[in-house]
Parts: structure tokens; sequence; C-alpha cells
């Protein structure tokens, strides 16, 4: 991981500010959902992806019945219902 030398304090609330320069070089804007992961002693911070549920991609995705599916996953359920 790579120090940004940046230290912010969590407030009463248990927030912490993310610097505009950090939220701009990620594509974070106001009210974008943010994912929180811990990896050992760390918190991880990283910006929301919706993900197809079969395999991960989130790249060309379509919704069926509120769930984030692939147009390949699509392709490939519609060729096994057709066979």
């Amino acid at each position: 991981m790579k120090s940004t030398g940046i230290v912010r304090r969590v407030d009463e609330l248990g927030r912490v500010v993310i610097p505009i320069e950090i939220r701009n070089k990620f594509g974070i804007a106001e009210k974008d959902p943010i994912e929180i992961y811990v990896d050992g002693s760390n918190i991880v911070l990283k910006k929301y992806e919706q993900n197809c549920i079969f395999c991960g991609s989130s790249k060309d995705l379509a919704e069926y019945k509120g769930k984030p599916i692939c147009s390949k996953c699509i392709s490939q359920i519609s060729n096994n219902i057709l066979e």
C-alpha cells in the first residue's frame, strides 16, 4: 500500500472525510456508494461497482428481476435454455 501522507480524524459520528484529490483520482462523486473491506488489520475503501451475480464481471450489465447480469452470462443462459 502506498501512503498519501494525509491524516484525517474520525468525528463524533464515526465519519472520515476523503480528501478531494483522492476522490477525483478515483472518480468518486458526492453520494457515490463506497464498499468497506477489512484486510487483516487494514480498512480498505473501494468505489462500489455492480457486478454480474454469476461471473463477477462489471462490464455490459443488464438487470433481470433486480439483479445485475452481464451480456456474456445472458448469452450462455439463453444458449442453455434453447438446448
